[in-house]
Order: C-alpha cells, then sequence, then structure tokens
C-alpha cells in the first residue's frame, strides 16, 4: 500500500520521519492544562486545571498569506511558524484572553522532513513566547494541489479569559488615550502589494545587503511577527484597558474603528513613533501615497492599548518592565474616522 501511494506522489515514511522529528519541539511547548501526546486523533486541554470561576473561551484561526511565496523564493522556513501564531495568539490577546492551546494545519506538495521540522519549529517558537501548548496538527501531502517546493500552513488556538476580564470595547470614551506597542516590521500583512512593488514593478534582487534597511531585503520581509501576550496580560492584571486593536491587514483603517462605538473616531499624531525603514522603502518604491500607507500596512505599530488617561502611567510602567518600548500616539475624538496629523 505504500508503495502504490508513494507512486501517487506520497510518501507515508517521509510523513512518520515528520512526526519523529517535530516531537522534540513540541515538547517545549508544555504547560498547566496540556493532556495526552502528539498522535492522538484529537488534542486534548484540561480547563478545570485553570481553576477559573466563570472562564469564557475566545478562539482565532489564520494563516501567514503570500508572505510564504517570499519564503519559497528565499528557502527560509524557520519564522513562518512564528508568523502563524502570532496572527492566532495577538487576536484572541485582544480580547483580554491568554491563549491556551494552538493547533497547526500544513499542506505540502511534497514531504521533505527537514523542512516540515523548520516550519513546526517556528511553531513551537511562537508558542513558547505566547506560553500556549501546541496539542496537534496536521501535515497533508497534495502533490496535485501544490508543487514539490511550496506549502500552506494555517493555525487555530483557543484562549481563556474570565467573565468579568473579557475586553469588548463597551468603555471605550472619548479621551481614552492610544497607547501603542512597535511592530517588528511588516508582520504578515500586505504582502501581495509587498510582492507586487518588489518582485514584478522593480525586480529587486532578495538576497542583496540593503545599506537603508540594514540586512537584506529578504531578511526584513521575513522578519517575524511580535507576539504580544506575556506583556500585554501583565499589564490586565494591574489596569483596566477598554480596547486592544491588533493592527493586521487593512491598516490603521480597518482596524481601529472596530473598538469604536457609533460617533467615536481617532486622532493619531503620525511623528509620535519611529517606523522601521521598510515603510519608507515601499512607499518610494510603490510610489504610494503617504495616506495610503497606513490604510495597507501597520507603519510599524503591531498592537494598540485603548485606556483612560488617569491610566496611561501605570500602563507604560507595566510595559516598560516587561521590556516593551510603548508610546502615546494618540487618543479618542468625538468624530468619526481615523485622522493622522
Amino acid at each position: 500500500m505504500s508503495e502504490l501511494y508513494a507512486k501517487a506522489g506520497v510518501n507515508l515514511e517521509a510523513g512518520y520521519e515528520s512526526v519523529a522529528r517535530i516531537k522534540k519541539h513540541i515538547a517545549r511547548t508544555h504547560r498547566l492544562g496540556m493532556l495526552g501526546n502528539i498522535g492522538s486523533f484529537g488534542g486534548m486541554f484540561d480547563l478545570s486545571a485553570l481553576q477559573m470561576k466563570e472562564p469564557v473561551l475566545v478562539s482565532g484561526t489564520d494563516g501567514v498569506g503570500t508572505k510564504l511565496k517570499l519564503a519559497f523564493l528565499v528557502d527560509k522556513h524557520d519564522t513562518i511558524g512564528i508568523d502563524v501564531v502570532a496572527m492566532c495568539v495577538n487576536d484572541v490577546l485582544a480580547q483580554g484572553a491568554a491563549p491556551l492551546f494552538f493547533l497547526d494545519y500544513i499542506a505540502v506538495g511534497k514531504n521533505c522532513p527537514q523542512k516540515i521540522e523548520q516550519i513546526v519549529k517556528g511553531v513551537a517558537d511562537g508558542c513558547v513566547q505566547s506560553n500556549c501548548a501546541l496539542i496537534g496538527g496536521e501535515t497533508a501531502e497534495m502533490p496535485d494541489m501544490y508543487g514539490e517546493d511550496e506549502y500552506d500552513i494555517a493555525g487555530f488556538t483557543v484562549g481563556a479569559v474570565e467573565k468579568s476580564k473579557l475586553i469588548d470595547a463597551s468603555k471605550v470614551r472619548a479621551g481614552d488615550i492610544l497607547i501603542a506597542l512597535p511592530s517588528s516590521g511588516l508582520h504578515s500583512n500586505g504582502f501581495s502589494l509587498v510582492r507586487k512593488i518588489i518582485l514584478k514593478d522593480n525586480k529587486l534582487p532578495l538576497d542583496q545587503y540593503n545599506e537603508s534597511l540594514g540586512k537584506t531585503l529578504g531578511e526584513t520581509l521575513l522578519t517575524p511577527t511580535r507576539i504580544y501576550v506575556k506583556p500585554v496580560l501583565e499589564v490586565l492584571k494591574i489596569v483596566d484597558i477598554h480596547a486592544i486593536c491588533h493592527i493586521t491587514g487593512g491598516g490603521f483603517d480597518e482596524n481601529i474603528p472596530r473598538v469604536l462605538q457609533q460617533g467615536m473616531g481617532i486622532e493619531i499624531e503620525e511623528k509620535s513613533w519611529t517606523k522601521p525603514p521598510i515603510f519608507n522603502f515601499l512607499e518610494k518604491y510603490g510610489q504610494i501615497p503617504h495616506r495610503q500607507m497606513f490604510n495597507v500596512f501597520n507603519m510599524g505599530i503591531g498592537m494598540i492599548l485603548l485606556t483612560a488617561e488617569d491610566a496611561v502611567d501605570e500602563t507604560l510602567r507595566v510595559l516598560q518592565q516587561q521590556g516593551e518600548k510603548p508610546v502615546v500616539i494618540g487618543h479618542v475624538t468625538r468624530g468619526e474616522g481615523v485622522s493622522i496629523i
């Protein structure tokens, strides 16, 4: 049966080797509540171990999008897993939830155990950063769906928060202050436009050192998405945070209004933070109108916390203690819309 399957393009032995290779990475993600071993039909987590009174489960699922195309070109696969974890856990964090467990799905054209190990190593790295147990996943070899060197990855996470601590943005008021946490760069959004600018329109080399970026273009673009779980959870223990925005696809214009009530808007002071050089680079080579950059990219801001003015100092203090470099970038207004000054 295995020989016949191999002739159809699916190598079962390679699949077994992949599982053997990734077990040591999965073991690094063990946390309180994790049950069982990888290889069962379902991943298990004991919610009672957390001893929560009124737990609300918050789930999130996402992928990495066309950033993968650049990973194929550069042949670098050990950070993509961090990206997929980050996209999921940062989303559930925006509701105040601590991520508990994670599952991944990897679809490949050809099962290369060494490459699978690198991908899952990244997933495990992301889970360690967010104190999230990797309790299961699936690797599917599909030769007629993907090229031999291609794959896709998606993830799913579940977090939990006490019902009384759930962040639903109902507390947001005009005058609330926006405290931003810096991004590491593009994160995992806008890459269809990025690839068009860099590869199609300008044909820029990915492996050549770029002085303005301080590294190669490929290294810059594949910088993994930041995970904000640990520092933000420390803030939530002490400060009454009214809302949290994860700045992903759609940039400022799409994501910030999601936490505002009708009749509210945002005023942001652009010069209050320093943008990573990749954004000026893309604006220049893509000839993108400056204001439109904020409608596509995170512009150096990965997450925003909204809180009352009298809680700003405490919020900044806790974040700085966690090694973050938070910055006040604006406030909530009574007029609708996102205004960038």
